[in-house]
């Protein structure tokens, strides 16, 4: 059984791929033959011991996996060998096999594949729960996505959308603009020739956007805040751009801004009955079509490296999944 391994953390490059035992699956855990791992930014910064958690090496990447029952463990029911399902694992998803705990799995919604599967609840759940639990959206509010040809930020789009929103999408390329459009972004702006505060508020049509969705971080941080109108909200999310801003805390008390900060891994784990709820109403939006996720880019599993280069270098739009 095959699965890629880091063997001690630094540059993404150093993966490897080792052929060993395949998992047993002790009492109530089930075997999943891995069809698609997800490949995230986390992903990396686990590699390059840059996350704040920081497991020992060597370990196993990937935290989320889509596929087929192939083994049940002692106890398990309600589950049957051959069943398409996704799961969470937190690390060890980059493998032909994963060993996971039957509770822990999620039936695949009607039509979705198994790389869309692999690459929704990490993006699509950190995003209804910023539009829903973080903060409050009305219908018909206007939502600057940063970063918008990136997984995240298809995310924010689609979601939006569905909840009623109108999104204008910000990235560095035609090609992520167009993506973002193809999800449903109102307008986009060029961040590497368009002034984002200005052109934000232009588009947005009442001198200033609602909400932003910032999971890059860097130089455009200050921008982007500064695009909101009184009493808008700006999401943290993340910061894939490497740099982690430094906001102007008087531009937030003079016009009644609000930053926000959005960690769904961490509230996952804090608030799990909240969680299995927050799922129910992901799975229920994109099993009557009000979501639609792209289908990833897939990489050969033995191309892990290249993949989180690949994403870190933003060299690929959307999501990217491993396939074994």
């Amino acid at each position: 059984m095959r699965r890629v391994v880091c063997e001690a953390v630094g540059e993404l490059d150093q993966l490897v791929v080792v052929d060993g035992e395949a998992p047993a699956a002790r009492p109530g855990q089930v075997i999943v033959d891995v069809a698609a791992a997800g490949v995230n930014f986390v992903d990396g910064l686990f590699v390059q011991g840059r996350y704040q958690i920081k497991p020992p090496t060597p370990f196993t990447p990937g935290s989320e996996i889509a596929g087929t029952v192939a083994t049940l463990g002692e106890g398990v029911e309600g589950v049957a060998v051959g069943d398409r399902v996704m799961a969470q694992t937190g690390l060890g998803g980059y493998a032909e096999q994963v060993a996971v705990p039957a509770t822990s799995l999620v039936p695949l919604p009607e039509g979705l594949s198994f790389g869309q599967a692999a690459t929704l609840v990490q993006s699509y759940a950190t995003m209804l729960f910023a539009f829903t639990r973080r903060t409050r959206v009305t219908e018909g509010e206007t939502v600057l996505v940063l970063g918008a040809g990136g997984g995240i930020g298809l995310a924010a789009i689609d979601v939006a959308r569905a909840l009623g929103l109108r999104a204008l999408a910000a990235a560095s390329s035609a090609d992520k603009l167009a993506r973002a459009a193809g999800m449903g972004a109102e307008a986009g702006i060029d961040t590497t020739t368009e002034d984002v505060k200005a052109r934000a508020r232009e588009l947005s049509g009442t001198g200033g956007v609602d909400v932003v969705v910032d999971p890059v971080g860097g130089d455009l941080a200050e921008s982007s805040l500064r695009a909101l109108r009184v009493g808008g909200r700006y999401l943290v999310i993340g910061f894939a751009g490497g740099d982690i801003p430094r906001l102007p805390a008087n531009q937030v008390l003079l016009n009644n801004r609000t930053v926000v900060g959005v960690d769904w891994g961490a509230w996952i784990m804090q608030h799990p009955d909240e969680h299995r709820d927050l799922l129910a109403e992901l799975l229920a939006m994109v099993g009557d079509g009000r979501l639609r996720p792209v289908e990833p880019t897939a990489y050969p599993l033995a191309e892990a490296s290249r993949a989180l280069v690949d994403l870190a270098e933003r060299r690929v739009s959307g999501k990217v999944v491993l396939v074994p």
